[in-house]
């Protein structure tokens, strides 16, 4: 009986087990993507973006700072070369416009399909915690109405609203563990109802917001949040830099399935930062100390 019972209790633990962390993600490597330019290479890859035709863009911490990629691996171009200091996020609207979160100059750009700087927000060199400020920012997401948000991020733990054109519209937030406060935002996501998922990362949860900055739940049961995506058809795609795993959620919270284990090799993260789900579910993963993108195709 004590055997039977210990044979028992393990096949619990194990169906608690699949039930917290989910299945493995049924995903292969495709080898040497990228196709970099000869004599090129990618620094620490902090951001990753699709467009609606599909193309990627690298954002990264080397001598190329905006890249842009056909899904294939091909090399487009570069874009807006010279104009960064130390690269974190990089996003496309739905009007395929490029935007750009820059953690070192405390400025978010905003660049045409063409590469053309359409828009500046923060001011360049200079932190602060003004309604025209940025310190630190983080990451950008766009709402269903046009209006955007940007966390901002390192140095004032905040959310800030503007509307499409770039105006300030409201904040809410600061440094501190309860509801509605954050330890670094990270990352940030709107779904199609209009609900704002911030990545609060050292404080280990997610925090839900309405779009009025309201807190609605958190989620604590994931590990640490860096990079946030979300799929058309309403999936979220989590990147934990600290356990180098990429988890796939649904609106509910629930962890539907996990990818990726530490480490330098094909398959293996190490500071996974950001991520994107490209047109055909396939999965981009930017990281900071192995200096690349790794792309994931559905087995």
């Amino acid at each position: 009986m004590t055997f039977r019972f210990s044979i028992f209790r393990f096949l619990v633990a194990l169906a608690i087990c699949a039930c917290a962390y989910g299945q493995d993600l049924p995903y292969h490597v495709v080898p040497n993507w990228p196709e970099l330019p000869p004599g090129w290479n990618l620094g620490p890859a902090s951001g990753v973006a699709k467009d609606s035709r599909g193309h990627i863009y690298i954002f990264n911490r080397g001598p190329h700072p905006l890249l842009e990629f056909e899904s294939g691996g091909k090399f487009v171009r570069e874009i807006g070369e010279g104009l960064f200091t130390i690269p974190h996020a990089v996003r496309l609207d739905p009007e395929d416009n490029i935007w750009t979160v820059d953690v070192g100059s405390h400025v978010v750009l905003k660049f045409s399909p063409q590469g053309r700087v359409l828009m500046v927000l923060g001011r360049k060199g200079t932190p602060g915690s003004a309604d025209d400020e940025f310190n630190q920012p983080t990451d950008i997401a766009f709402a269903p109405s046009g209006d955007f948000y940007v966390t901002d991020g390192y140095g004032n733990s905040r959310v800030m609203k503007f509307s499409k054109d770039g105006r300030f519209l409201k904040s809410w937030g600061k440094k501190g563990t309860a509801p509605g406060e954050f330890n670094v935002p990270h990352s940030i996501i709107v779904d199609r109802r209009g609900r704002v998922y911030v990545a609060d990362r050292e404080n280990k949860r997610l925090q839900i917001f309405d779009g009025d900055g309201n807190f609605l739940q958190e989620w604590t049961n994931l590990g640490a949040p860096w990079g946030l995506d979300i799929t058309p058809d309403q999936h979220i795609y989590m990147a934990d830099g600290y356990a180098n795993r990429v988890l796939k959620l649904d609106l509910e919270g629930h962890i539907l399935g996990t990818l990726g284990s530490p480490g330098k090799g094909p398959g293996q993260f190490a500071f996974a930062h950001y991520l994107c789900v490209g047109n055909n579910a396939e999965l981009y993963v930017a990281e900071i100390l192995n200096w690349r993108v790794q792309k994931f195709v559905p087995q």
